[in-house]
């Protein structure tokens, strides 16, 4: 009997042990392995498993493209004049009552471009109302926690003055309502929070069930208020107020402002910048390029975050790993109650309901006639599968730059780390671009497609559903791709679009707060 074994090796519960503490302990040690829930953030296995280009013949031969001058000299033209004009001002608007009724607070969720809507709805309400507003407050963001507020992000004087004629508003309450905070209403049932505004309340509903709370208590305050009033319905006067808040109103703060025009800067005049600045952000050969189309730049707003690629419940091409990572980021998110989890991959892209790739709208720009030194500004937080999913786009548009690319940490060091300020500043580079175009329907393309419009600038719209149906096509020809994306896009070049019952008037201005000329 061989007693010397026992002690030199280890047995079988020991060895299981061992399993266990390190199956415990591996987690600990590497907790970046185990993230596949994190929002906004791609887990690092779909990482390791980088898509593959999933339309190689249509990136060849669009890595080749010749874009007729012509072709190009159309897409860069600003549009002409479509018989429209910003109209949000008016004589026969009523004059600021002398005394207001009472305090309107307001608490807004969501992202930046949701916050900015909710500022408008709530100078409407106080209008509607003749109270004064309180200026919003902006909840901590539970996605990006963010807790920027909006003096952070706003001008606040340049606010109140602009609206001075329109409603009262204040920068807090009077000492006497110095109890009626967030915490305040965070703690219990409150006489004066009003937490049942139904989604699109009329006008007729804040008169009837918030004017007694103010006339009763002198102050109000709505929570949630995030699409808390209606579209349809309202006096002419309430709507071009709501556009002039959004348009006029809401001007960034300096340091938004300063950042955002030294990257329009830096996108029009590289050469000279990057001698400015000594070096290094133009590289690749770059140079060679940067004189067609001078002095001219589109924005893409590529919102592929991990959210927007679980919830559609699409297919990207990640593989099994990417595919089961998603699924369980939809089952303990949203508990699996995702209405596109019941159709098919085809169905969903013959549909037009899945969000297009960095590949993709790589391939969408090329077939419309961008040539590979346009200079493409990516206006987005993170993209899910981070630069392996980006790596397409910049081959066919080596000039790509954003934030990071164009300035230096020190010119960030004001936004870094808040998202809504990131956002601000993409927001800003957007409004100032000689073409915007989205990627994917959202609150930013939303925001941003209006003012555009607002502004008679360009901005395309990609046809979902065409672009669907391309893209299943996997023997189409380059030739055959590129005819039909620019017959697919005649008309969605940022041509003027008439809102339609129950539509944002964020989103389509006309004819609420335009004019025809």
């Amino acid at each position: 009997m061989r007693l010397g074994q026992n002690h030199s090796h280890p047995n079988q519960s020991q060895k299981m042990a061992l399993a266990g503490l390190v199956t415990v302990l591996f987690p600990v040690f590497f907790p970046n392995l185990f993230k596949p829930l994190g929002r906004a953030s791609p887990s690092m296995f779909s990482e390791w498993n980088a898509p593959k280009p999933r339309h190689l013949p249509l990136l060849k031969a669009a890595i080749q493209r010749q874009i007729p001058f012509r072709q190009q000299l159309d897409l860069w033209s600003p549009l002409p004049d479509q018989g429209w004009k910003p109209c949000i001002g008016s004589t026969d608007d009523p004059p600021l009552p002398g005394k207001s009724l009472g305090y309107i607070q307001v608490f807004l969720d969501g992202g930046l471009n949701q916050q900015r809507m909710g500022i408008c709805d709530a100078v409407a309400v106080a209008k509607i109302l003749n109270a004064t507003l309180v200026i919003p407050h902006l909840e901590v963001n539970p996605v990006w926690q963010d807790t920027s507020s909006f003096s952070d992000i706003f001008d606040v004087d340049h606010f109140i003055s602009v609206l001075e004629g329109d409603i009262s508003i204040v920068k807090e309450l009077p000492g006497k309502y110095f109890w009626s905070t967030r915490e305040y209403y965070a703690t219990g049932i409150r006489d004066t929070r009003i937490k049942m505004a139904p989604v699109h309340a009329s006008a007729n509903w804040y008169l009837e069930n918030v004017l007694p709370i103010l006339q009763r208590f002198g102050v109000a305050a709505i929570s949630p208020f995030s699409h808390r009033l209606t579209f349809n319905n309202l006096p002419p006067n309430i709507q071009r107020l709501r556009c002039k808040v959004n348009f006029e109103a809401l001007a960034f703060v300096p340091h938004i402002r300063e950042l955002g025009e030294t990257l329009v800067s830096r996108l029009r005049y590289p050469a000279t910048e990057s001698q400015a600045m000594g070096n290094l952000y133009m590289k690749d050969g770059r140079e060679k390029t940067r004189n067609q189309g001078s002095g001219k730049f589109v924005v893409l707003h590529l919102r592929f975050d991990k959210d927007m690629a679980a919830h559609s419940a699409c297919d990207f091409g990640g593989g099994k790993a990417e595919r089961m990572a998603l699924a369980k980021y939809r089952q303990v998110i949203w508990q699996g109650r995702v209405v596109n989890s019941q159709f098919t991959n085809e169905e969903l892209r013959n549909q037009g309901r899945c969000p297009l790739t960095p590949e993709q709208i790589g391939l969408l720009l090329a077939a419309l006639g961008f040539s590979n030194s346009t200079r493409l500004y990516l206006a987005s937080h993170k993209v899910y599968g981070g630069e392996s999913r980006i790596s397409t786009l910049r081959k066919l548009f080596p000039l790509m730059e954003d934030k990071k690319s164009l300035s230096s940490a020190e010119e960030r060091s004001k936004v870094k780390g808040k998202a809504s300020l990131l956002a601000a500043a993409d927001y800003y580079v957007s409004m100032q671009s000689d073409v915007f175009i989205s990627a994917s329907p959202g609150n930013m393309h939303n925001a941003v497609l209006g003012h555009r419009a607002f502004l008679n600038l360009k901005t395309i719209r990609p046809n979902m559903g065409l672009l669907g149906q391309l893209f299943l096509n996997k023997s189409m020809e380059w030739s055959d791709f590129q005819h039909a994306v620019v017959e697919g896009h005649k008309n969605r070049q940022g041509h003027i679009r008439l809102r339609k019952e129950k539509q944002s008037i964020y989103t389509y201005p006309a004819p609420d707060c335009m004019c025809q000329a």
